[in-house]
């Protein structure tokens, strides 16, 4: 199935940020329909909503689990405060991707 826009964009932003030497970003925004919250409804009709990223790059070199979320979310401010719901970060050093 090919990748929709908002994945690209979001490939496009961590490939640029991070130079990763690997970058899984899968949509499991299925799992997640029919769902709901206090704002309405999680998965947007058409997915792209919920991802589980996985990228592992030197960028993340001495920092720890939570310095290397919140540099991917800054990287994604735009698309966390918009059309991505929720996003599940593995963010590894190469040493790490075993």
């Amino acid at each position: 199935m090919p990748e929709g826009p908002i994945a690209t964009i979001i490939r496009e932003k961590l490939s640029t940020a991070f130079a990763p030497t690997r970058l899984e970003l899968l949509d499991d925004s299925a799992r997640h329909a029919g769902h709901h919250h206090e704002g309405g409804m999680d998965a947007r009709p058409g997915g792209e909503s919920h991802f589980n990223l996985t990228v592992v790059s030197v960028a993340f070199d001495g920092q720890g689990r939570l310095a290397r979320q919140r540099a991917v979310n800054a990287v994604l401010r735009d698309e966390l405060a918009g059309p991505v719901h929720a996003l599940s970060i593995k963010a590894l050093t190469p040493s790490e991707d075993v």
